[in-house]
């Protein structure tokens, strides 16, 4: 027998007329149901462990998480959400490493309605959905976009605490509110940013910032 249950969708990128446009664009379709929002990355983990929803669209660029992490936490604690990643940014390292970290999808915002809804259920159905553009890189520059720059290399052996205090630091949050958004001590908190900064080879802020923008943790604005 079918099973007629609506599909769950949920939310997460940091500009509220994206969601907005999602979710009437979701609304539309009878099998679909979007069942809540984030507009950070680590709203987005929190509400996803509770809701469990079927899918999660997710952005890349999220201020106190980015959709990376929070894809990679979601993954591991909610084994059976699918993310589906929508974008503006094509570069090969986020591709490589969100589908690495279990993506289901990956479209650029200039997707199609259309395109949207066969990633949703391209991921039900256990399939990868990727844009044409995203498409073509992943089939043309496989080998290349596997070969990590010594950035990667060095940002790959942070811990999953030390990237969320990597890109707080980077952001410009003070010890002070690091620690009361991760509800850990100051002394904790500055523990893990020497520790970054050892495992980086990097001496100071400037230097913490501008890693940051080079791996995509932040953006050059």
């Amino acid at each position: 027998m079918m099973n007629h249950n609506p599909i769950t969708v949920f939310l997460a990128d940091d500009h509220t007329i994206v969601r907005q446009g999602l979710a009437k664009l979701l609304g539309g379709e009878d099998n679909l149901h979007v069942i809540g929002e984030a507009e950070n990355g680590r709203e987005a983990v929190k509400k996803v462990e509770e809701l469990k929803p079927d899918v999660v669209i997710m952005d890349i660029a999220m201020p106190l998480m980015n959709g990376i992490e929070a894809t990679r936490q979601i993954r591991k604690s909610c084994p059976f959400t699918k993310v589906i990643i929508l974008s503006m940014h094509s570069q090969g390292r986020y591709i490589r490493e969100l589908l690495s970290s279990g993506a289901s999808g990956y479209l650029l915002k200039d997707s199609t309605e259309s395109d949207i809804i066969k990633a949703i259920h391209a991921a039900i159905s256990g399939d990868t959905y990727l844009s044409p553009p995203i498409s073509r890189m992943v089939v043309e520059g496989y080998v290349s976009m596997r070969q990590d720059s010594p950035q990667e290399d060095l940002y790959s052996t942070l811990t999953n605490r030390e990237r969320e205090v990597f890109q707080m630091i980077a952001e410009g949050l003070s010890t002070r509110e690091i620690s009361e958004t991760l509800c850990i001590s100051l002394s904790t908190v500055k523990t893990h940013r020497a520790n970054i900064m050892e495992k980086l080879e990097i001496n100071n802020l400037s230097q913490l910032i501008q890693f940051a923008i080079r791996v995509g943790i932040v953006m050059d604005i």
